[in-house]
């Protein structure tokens, strides 16, 4: 008998317009070789992931900012087309919110966890996720919500500078704006002009003690809560290089046993009463070497198949298994293993893994999406080359030396001559 019961597709949703979210391919694979059939409902036009021969079929997504009415639609026309309930698997916050929001409406056309409904939006917001960590003792940044610009000046002061400035709701960012979900303030004027353009953010800006990166202080969480609240599936990781360096996704990660951690967050979910696939991040901090929760995403993580085990068992996985009424398998972690992202850390696909290693865009079973993902990335890259060089064309060129006179030169004088 295979491991997930094939009779039961999957639906993959993803609003987020980014081409290159690995982890959308990592679901596709962990499904696909599964048996399953796989549905993604996602922007894939420009991505890698169409590519994979364990896509069964790719559904247009809602537009970035849909309503939840028109998220329901658009689930119920792919319902219609697969035919038969299907497990439903969220891969970016705004869906995972959606989703839970409208669980007992779509229930009928897809399986989801019985977690509560609003507890995905509850700890995805940043504002409601130091109030959460509060009330189960997990350590959080000190973090102050400020009403007014002159107050965010007053709290960058009282924080002490440089800061974290983060907007509570990072899915309401306008598509094309060039506001970031997170941004290191270095002073009290920055602070002042986040503020004033919070109504264009669509949330409520965050100011946030700032915990300094550092080796050995950069940790993840993944983990699958089953329908008993038992944390299942996963695994403790350690960032060894983010993208951008210092505040990005994980380039480069190592599974590695951390006991502290998963502590924390097997306590954070018993006090929510979650249920679901999670993703954590922690920093440790330097001074006093305690672990700190900076984010909460109620969904899997990019990485999420660096935990696979020796049952094969990662956290997708354990979502199928778990909705569609099967056991899941006891497989021991394979601590040592690495992860890594072609694009963003190329040079480390060249070192040696003694652990085994996962790469996100490269697989023996599946080479298209790899051989896409280089074509695509070199003309992204080669895009943001010519924006770059446009906006310095921009500059006023430089004014040209004086040409050179084309008649005869007049002769020296006497005193020319003697100072030659």
């Amino acid at each position: 008998m295979p491991l997930l019961d094939t009779r039961v597709p999957a639906v993959l949703l993803r609003i987020d317009r980014n081409p290159f979210h690995h982890g959308t391919l990592g679901a596709v694979r962990s499904l696909g070789r599964a048996g399953v059939e796989v549905h993604l409902v996602a922007d894939a036009a420009n991505s890698p992931v169409r590519a994979s021969r364990y896509v069964r079929e790719v559904h247009a997504p809602p537009l970035p900012g849909a309503s939840d009415d028109v998220i329901a639609g658009v689930l119920r026309r792919v319902a219609g087309r697969v035919a038969c309930p299907a497990v439903l698997v969220p891969l970016d916050d705004a869906t995972a919110i959606a989703a839970g929001r409208m669980r007992d409406l779509l229930a009928p056309f897809y399986l989801l966890p019985e977690t509560p409904g609003t507890l995905p939006e509850r700890v995805a917001d940043k504002a409601e996720l130091a109030a959460v960590c509060a009330s189960a003792n997990v350590p959080h940044p000190t973090t102050l919500i400020p009403d007014g610009p002159a107050q965010a000046a007053a709290d960058a002061r009282r924080l002490g500078l440089p800061l974290v400035a983060k907007w509570s709701r990072p899915w309401l960012l306008p598509p094309g704006s060039d506001l970031r979900s997170t941004v290191l303030v270095h002073s009290e004027q920055q602070a002042r002009e986040l503020y004033r353009r919070t109504e264009e953010a669509g949330s409520r800006l965050l100011l946030q003690a700032y915990l300094p990166p550092g080796p050995d202080r950069d940790w993840f969480f993944h983990g699958y809560v089953d329908r008993s609240g038992t944390v299942r599936a996963g695994g403790t990781g350690r960032k060894q290089l983010s993208w951008p360096r210092g505040a990005g996704l994980t380039a480069v990660g190592r599974w590695t046993a951390n006991p502290e951690v998963r502590a924390s967050a097997e306590r954070l979910v018993g006090a929510l009463g979650y249920r679901g696939i999670l993703d954590l991040d922690f920093r440790r901090c330097g001074t006093t070497g305690r672990y700190h929760l900076l984010d909460f995403n109620p969904r899997p993580g990019a990485q999420f198949r660096l935990f696979t085990d020796s049952a094969e068992l990662d956290v997708v996985r354990a979502l199928h298994l778990d909705l569609t009424g099967r056991a899941l398998p006891e497989g021991a972690p394979r601590t040592g293993r690495a992860f890594v992202v072609e694009n963003y850390a190329p040079l480390a696909v060249l070192r040696t893994a003694p652990g085994g290693r996962e790469l996100a865009w490269y697989a023996r079973d599946d080479r298209a999406p790899g051989r896409a993902m280089w074509g695509l990335w070199c003309r992204h890259v080669s895009r943001r080359l010519r924006q770059k060089l446009g906006s310095t064309a921009a500059l006023p060129a430089p004014r040209p030396a004086p040409r050179a006179a084309t008649g005869p030169l007049p002769s020296m004088t006497d005193d020319e001559k003697a100072n030659r």
